[in-house]
């Protein structure tokens, strides 16, 4: 099971590589939007936001999130290293319900982009 820290640095780890990324990629990365990532298996939840390029994580909370950020993720902290790390695809993940992902139906349109 992932620990908080390393849940902590795949987070880190994704808004170096959305920094660099080019393109499209970099205009799905360059929204401005609340975001929060749910831990299931942690029964914790990085607020923050996402905006420049990056995602700013600005808390670490217990339990779900504490309110309706305009970009919510929930997945098990394993499968968040492996999503970061390559080793998980996102749609397939996404598909079989490993991953969830609430955004307006805009912002997933950019997001499929970056995912």
């Amino acid at each position: 099971m992932a620990t908080i820290e390393e849940c902590r640095s795949a987070l880190d780890k994704l808004s170096d590589t959305m920094q660099r990324a080019e393109g499209d990629v970099r205009d799905a990365a360059a929204l401005d939007r609340s975001v929060s990532c749910h831990i299931t298996d942690l029964d914790i939840t990085f607020v923050g936001r996402m905006r420049g390029g990056r995602i700013e994580v600005h808390d670490t909370v217990p339990g779900p999130p504490p309110g309706k950020a305009e970009i919510r993720l929930s997945m098990t902290g394993d499968d968040l290293v492996a999503l970061v790390g390559g080793e998980l695809n996102f749609a397939k993940a996404w598909g079989s319900g490993r991953v969830k992902l609430h955004a307006g139906v805009r912002d997933l349109f950019q997001l499929r982009k970056l995912l």
